[in-house]
């Protein structure tokens, strides 16, 4: 039997309803991160963000990058969404890197989506010092 639809885009919500299209994607930055001899590469997806849309700070021993996307272009157009998947609002992600990092021992780059971060290794430095003794001379 053949139900006559509502309208022309309820066609578009069946197809897109279906199981193939309907998992739960995570809005949660996906990530790379490579080890090298002498540091750490983090390569962080960032679609339709801009440069000045990305935060980073190391505070406690943790990088944390917050990213705001605001563009929401919805009042620049005329009709109205049937569908809209993409994310507008604020994500962020932390790893915790050691407190020997600094802020400005970290390098940054920002490419056609992509955050790419250079952290440099070093060594975790003990709270107790070495013992020192004092040499003592015979008389």
């Amino acid at each position: 039997m053949l139900v006559p639809r509502k309208n022309e885009f309820e066609l578009w919500e069946d197809i897109f309803n279906d199981s193939f299209f309907n998992h739960k994607e995570s809005r949660i930055m996906k990530t790379d991160i490579k080890e090298y001899d002498d540091n750490y590469s983090i390569n962080v997806e960032l679609p339709g963000y801009v440069k000045d849309d990305i935060k980073i700070d190391v505070n406690n021993g943790y990088l944390t990058i917050n990213a705001v996307n605001s563009s929401n272009n919805q009042d620049e157009e005329e009709g109205k969404f049937v569908r809209r998947e993409r994310y507008y609002g604020e994500c962020f992600r932390s790893f915790y890197i050691g407190e020997q990092i600094e802020s400005e021992d970290i390098k940054a780059s920002f490419k056609n989506g992509i955050l790419k971060l250079i952290i440099p290794k070093k060594e975790v430095k003990n709270n107790i010092e070495n013992k020192k003794y004092i040499q003592i001379d015979e008389e």
